[in-house]
């Protein structure tokens, strides 16, 4: 059973889990909040089902039982990153439960996981295509304009755009700054620039409170609505693809290697934790400018005279 959050629990009419395995879930969860939360809970929810499903309870399995779990999602057509995710968080689990002692080894220690791709095929937008944004989301209004500059000139996440408040605006060494709440509970202040800056004054007006972007209806702006927001404007800038919120951050992203930013700040300025995931946009980029070629040619070109 699940509760609203996605967090397993254990109700008097069912009796999925005994008392160790309870006391495990509820305490692995209770380590995390929001939205990795809920992602956990959702994998330890469809695990916990399959294993019930095949006869057995959670501290029963073995590796074995595991990656047979890995091999069915593999036959349901699962991508290889969800596969590779959703054995991430059983293995916590039962790293978790082994040293609370509430089971002597993790089944899970030597489990397979599925090798990566780490070529990135998310749609990507052009420095042009974003410049198109920014000057449509201007002429659409204040709100819009500074939550696709956040997206594309700060490289938010969407969950980190629409929960940016007033009070973590600042002003630091001459710079305007924005304190967001990044992926995995990291804090980090980042400087905006001007043309966000400007867009967010408009937006906050003379509020001193509460969050930056806000709905239709004044309340707070949640992930689809501003999905919804980034495909208006799309549509308006003559955009024609299928594009939402983490189309702008790609954008971000690849507009800022190709301007020459050393990967291991553009990691840092996208809260990449493994420099992989920052590789894959570069890699993905197919950029013919900075070939090796290049540079060895005009290197030999000396000898070759």
């Amino acid at each position: 059973m699940s509760d609203s959050t996605g967090v397993l629990v254990r109700t008097r009419d069912d009796d999925l889990f005994t008392n160790p395995e309870a006391v495990a879930l509820s305490g692995f969860l209770a380590g995390y909040s929001g939205l990795t939360r809920q992602a956990y809970g959702l994998d330890l929810r469809l695990y916990a089902s399959w294993v019930t499903d095949a006869g057995m309870r959670l501290f029963e399995v073995r590796r074995a039982h595991i990656e047979s779990f890995a091999r069915d999602m593999e036959a349901h057509g699962r991508a290889r990153a969800t596969i590779a995710r959703r054995l991430g968080t059983i293995v916590c689990f039962y790293r978790y439960a082994e040293q609370e002692g509430l089971i002597e080894h993790s089944p899970a220690v030597h489990v397979r996981r599925p090798k990566m791709d780490y070529e990135s095929h998310a749609i990507g937008l052009d420095r042009n295509e974003i410049g198109a944004m920014l000057v449509a989301a201007g002429l659409a209004g204040a709100r819009d304009h500074a939550l696709i500059s956040l997206l594309a000139l700060n490289g938010l996440r969407v969950s980190e755009a629409i929960g940016a408040r007033i009070e973590d605006l600042a002003l630091e060494r001459g710079h305007r700054t924005l304190t967001v709440l990044r992926k995995g509970g990291k804090t980090v202040t980042m400087p905006l620039a001007p043309r966000t800056a400007r867009a967010i004054d408009l937006v906050v007006g003379e509020r001193f409170e509460g969050n930056i972007l806000y709905g239709n209806d004044g309340g707070v702006l949640d992930r689809h609505a501003a999905a919804r927001i980034v495909r208006r404007i799309g549509k308006a800038a003559g955009i024609n693809k299928h594009i939402g919120p983490h189309t702008l951050r790609h954008g971000f992203i690849t507009a800022a290697l190709d301007a020459g930013v050393p990967l291991r700040d553009v990691q840092e300025a996208a809260s990449h934790a493994d420099p992989r995931t920052t590789m894959r946009y570069d890699r993905a980029r197919v950029s013919l400018d900075r070939h090796a070629t290049y540079i060895v040619s005009t290197f030999i070109a000396g000898a070759a005279r």
